[in-house]
């Protein structure tokens, strides 16, 4: 919410108009920056999902499993752990990755850090 400020004169009219057209424009800005933060939190989290399954899949290989094994490990769907490697399932749920982990010898930890 935005701060009130008291002043000690009152606008004048073109002052308060000039006020008006900057809050218009923010206005009409706003939507388009809104996107483009959530387009960039999205990627990073995209980034970070990355990480984590290359982890994992690089252990699936050390291990000698493939993704048949996993599947019958975890009950998981073969095109589903396909996509969970590359991706392109960029929410999976925890117990997915979970069950995913364990089958390959890891843990997952999550942890609260400041930003």
């Amino acid at each position: 919410m935005a701060k009130h400020i008291t002043r000690h004169r009152k606008l004048t009219p073109e002052e308060a108009a000039k006020y008006r057209e900057i809050r218009e424009e923010v206005e009409l800005e706003k939507p388009e920056i809104i996107a483009k933060a959530q387009k960039a939190r999205c990627e990073s989290r995209r980034q970070q999902l990355a990480a984590v399954m290359q982890e994992l899949k690089a252990a699936r290989e050390a291990k000698g499993l493939s993704l048949a094994d996993i599947y019958e490990r975890t009950g998981m769907d073969r095109s589903a752990l396909s996509k969970l490697e590359n991706v392109a399932n960029e929410n999976p749920t925890i117990d997915t990755l979970l069950r995913y982990a364990e089958v390959v010898g890891k843990r997952l930890q999550i942890q609260v850090v400041d930003s």
